[in-house]
């Protein structure tokens, strides 16, 4: 098999999926605390390393050619959104570092909590404050659901102290942990820790401001211009896959009748 045609294609797949990675950001542009997602790209190893293989003759040339690119880790670019005031009470924006903490209540294993940037909330029939966009709730610090104890109007402060009536009736979940790198990605733009991340959790160091909401943090010009590039990418990727195919068919059709 042609060898160009290995290194064109691993061209043109890691530029399908940057193209689908900034089009997922892009769709994302107005969900609030949105953090987006960067692509990073790494050489490929020749098939000799790859696949362990160096005890197999190989061509000292091809080897140093290499083997295309492909893609390395996705990482998360957590850079503070603008805030934007929306006089709602029950909107909660971040200004600095931290997360809230949501729980699904349906996920009875240790890897049931959440942690987001989007403070869109609203008070469920029993009191509990719930995440508009899926229905999670909002945990306190002992990760237990943040429940009202009515509809009297609810005050929020910074360190995420829940007051009614002038008492305070719960404090919200409000943490940063270790390596913020290392969280999964979910749906809903939510992270998932894992059990160890949540045990070595900390009290963030950011401040909570009631009545605003931390806006995406794409930008839908900058988003544009990844999207056409990765397409521009992988136009020429494919161009050069037709280029060797057509070498192929004269190669086989041609010189080998000639031969």
């Amino acid at each position: 098999m042609n060898y160009g045609l290995y290194i064109s294609t691993s061209g043109a797949l890691h530029a399908a999926y940057k193209q689908d990675l900034y089009t997922s950001n892009l769709a994302n542009m107005n969900t609030a605390g949105f953090k987006p997602d960067l692509t990073t790209t790494r050489q490929r190893d020749p098939a000799t390393i790859e696949d362990g293989l160096g005890y197999l003759p190989s061509n000292d040339l091809i080897e140093r050619l290499g083997a295309g690119v492909m893609a390395d880790r996705t990482r998360t670019d957590f850079t503070q959104g603008d805030i934007q005031l929306t006089g709602n009470d029950l909107d909660l924006a971040i200004r600095g570092d931290g997360f809230f903490t949501l729980v699904d209540e349906q996920d009875k294993s240790l890897e049931r909590f959440r942690l987001t940037r989007d403070g869109r909330f609203t008070r469920a029939a029993d009191g509990r404050l719930v995440s508009v966009t899926n229905g999670m709730a909002l945990v306190d610090t002992g990760g237990k659901p943040v429940r009202l104890t009515d509809t009297a109007p609810v005050d929020i402060g910074a360190d995420g102290t829940v007051t009614q009536r002038g008492a305070a009736v719960a404090k919200i979940g409000f943490v940063e942990v270790t390596n913020r790198n290392s969280l999964k990605k979910g749906p809903d733009g939510l992270f998932v820790p894992d059990v160890a991340q949540m045990a070595n959790r900390r009290p963030a160091s950011g401040e909570i401001t009631q009545g605003a909401l931390e806006e995406s943090g794409v930008n839908e010009i900058d988003a544009l211009m990844k999207i056409e590039a990765a397409a521009r990418d992988a136009q020429a990727n494919i161009g050069m896959i037709g280029y060797h195919d057509r070498l192929l068919d004269q190669a086989i059709n041609r010189f080998a009748r000639v031969a």
